[in-house]
């Protein structure tokens, strides 16, 4: 009977570019730059890593949709190399290929690394998936639809299920950002680093209602990985108090959301079934007691709302509640976006996943500075991608070595 990867993973290394408008480089030079970091954090060798995999969405680096981009510009040693993509979580996707292969015994050490390169495109946003393979499904079943429009409704739907008046949910979604744009003051590495307070947010342009400016992520460029092993070798390699993956699950919808049956529009199917599955991989029993710190999916200041209560941390209609009353703030019960979030990161596609998980390891390691928590015992991460009624969730938890 299969038992998950629990314990089965430790994390040796990590790197993460400064994520922003990085004109001066291109995908090629971020993914070196988080790779030299990694490398040096990990004490490894390029020569002993056994296979690699690379995360990334639109077509900026692409070679025949290769993962030759990542083997040449690493010069890695002819070792196997696959690209993945999966939408938003295609960091985790590929972490999840690393993960994986080392748990088999395939190979002792893998790396997984994502990059995205969304300023060099010219859009506002995400770039349209038309003229792709993807981007044909996509734009037949919703072809007029708009990633704020999309997550709008998410916020309609919850506010009329739950019965929460415009200006109580405004007010919850304005603290989700004022709080993340607090903690991203903190964090060299993120992209937008100035304190918005709630008035400000309330204040600011609608973009789709009740979703403002100060609501939406904003677009950047980063790439960000991880260099992966068994907790045997890690222990060979004189590592102490390492971190290892204690669950990494992945849910995809089923359609069922389109077909209009039981769900009503207010949450994440795949989300809270996700967590259900990631939560027992870890050997989680009480999520609100046991997890210590989270990076979930802030595309939109609605999307991370919605999610604590599809991660069973907040009861379902009373997480705009628990949101306003501090329960994920950086002093808070469970820190949420204790780096800054989608919402100072922005959202590289294939970076995403691993910069949450990058924020973790800091953590644990107690080398995050100014934003270090005291003593994290469980860190989770999530990504969502797609749309409310389609998507990918990916949630990954990690912790210190306990073997």
């Amino acid at each position: 009977m299969a038992t998950g990867i629990k314990d089965k993973v430790a994390i040796i290394g990590m790197g993460c570019t400064r994520f922003g408008e990085r004109w001066d480089m291109g995908a090629e030079e971020l993914m070196v730059e988080a790779f030299e970091e990694c490398l040096a954090d990990a004490g490894i060798e390029k020569k002993e890593i056994g296979a690699a995999w690379l995360g990334t969405c639109f077509d900026n680096i692409n070679v025949g949709k290769s993962a030759l981009p990542l083997s040449m510009t690493l010069r890695l040693p002819n070792i196997p190399v696959t690209r993945v993509e999966n939408f938003c979580a295609t960091g985790t996707e590929a972490f999840r290929g690393a993960c994986y292969a080392v748990a088999s015994g395939a190979y002792d050490i893998c790396l997984a690394l994502g990059v995205e390169k969304l300023k060099d495109t010219g859009y506002g946003g995400l770039p349209s998936f038309v003229g792709s393979d993807s981007g044909s499904l996509t734009w037949q079943w919703f072809p007029n639809m708009t990633a704020p429009g999309a997550f709008a409704q998410l916020a309609s739907a919850y506010a009329a299920k739950y019965k929460i008046a415009d200006a109580d949910l405004k007010r919850a979604m304005a603290h989700v950002s004022a709080k993340s744009h607090a903690n991203g003051v903190l964090n060299p590495k993120a992209h937008l680093r100035k304190a918005v307070s709630e008035e400000q947010i309330m204040a600011s342009p609608i973009i789709a209602h009740p979703l403002g400016l100060f609501d939406c992520c904003g677009v950047s460029d980063g790439a960000a990985c991880a260099i992966v092993t068994t907790p045997e070798i890690a222990k060979k390699m004189g590592k102490k108090d390492f971190i290892t993956v204690k669950a990494l699950q992945l849910a995809l919808s089923s359609g069922e959301e389109l077909g209009y049956n039981d769900w009503d529009g207010d949450h994440f199917v795949t989300t809270s079934k996700c967590s259900i599955k990631a939560y027992e991989e870890a050997g989680i029993t009480d999520p609100k007691e046991e997890l210590s710190m989270m990076e979930v999916h802030d595309c939109f200041s609605i999307t991370e709302l919605v999610t604590m209560e599809d991660l069973y941390v907040s009861e379902r209609g009373k997480a705009w509640r628990d949101v306003r009353d501090g329960k994920f703030d950086r002093d808070g019960k469970i820190p949420c976006q204790v780096d800054g979030g989608l919402k100072c990161f922005g959202h590289p596609i294939g970076a995403s996943g691993l910069r949450m998980l990058y924020e973790m390891y800091l953590q644990f390691n107690g080398r995050a500075e100014d934003r270090q928590l005291d003593d994290p015992r469980f860190g989770l991460t999530h990504n969502l991608g797609g749309f409310p009624a389609m998507n990918v969730c990916s949630i990954s938890i990690v912790g210190k070595y306990e073997g």
